[in-house]
């Protein structure tokens, strides 16, 4: 069984300034600061924020199923500002997930506004098709509004003084 959830959400930012947070490894370092809840740790394992990149992400103790999981960017496009995640071993696949993917647009080349499109593309295991596991874009959605509020009160904070 295959599918998929998106969300949208309209920032009122420059898709420059979201994609400079999603587009690296900067989302990673914000979400366990800014969302505690959602992501307790985010470990570079390797690499530099490019593709092949991968990270281990550490769950919020009492979520269900393992209390990790590591995913690995298997796209990451800054002239379109697309990223992919895909999701490589623990939690997801401990539900019943066979694939687990997240991707990430920054749509909007207007110097005022842009959305952030947050999808997620899985497919459950035959085992767990009759009874599959929930998946939910309310996290992604949780994150992004998030990143956009950090984003405003970074704005309104200026430039760092020299």
């Amino acid at each position: 069984m295959k599918g998929s959830l998106s969300h949208e959400l309209e920032t009122g930012l420059p898709a420059a300034d979201v994609w400079e947070v999603y587009g690296g490894l900067l989302v990673g370092d914000l979400i366990p600061q800014l969302l505690p809840q959602v992501f307790s740790k985010v470990e570079l394992v390797e690499g530099d924020g490019g593709v092949g990149t991968v990270l281990l992400v550490t769950l919020p103790p009492g979520t269900p199923g393992s209390e990790a999981f590591k995913e690995k960017f298997v796209k990451v496009d800054d002239e379109n500002r697309v990223k992919e995640c895909l999701v490589t071993e623990g939690s997801f696949f401990d539900r019943g997930f066979k694939k687990y993917l997240v991707r990430i647009e920054i749509i909007g080349e207007d110097r005022e506004a842009s959305t952030i499109r947050s999808t997620i593309e899985y497919e459950v295991d035959q085992e767990h098709a009759g009874n599959p596991p929930v998946a939910s874009s309310s996290g992604l959605a949780t994150i992004a509004k998030a990143i956009a509020e950090y984003i405003i009160k970074q704005k309104k904070k200026g430039p760092p003084e020299s």
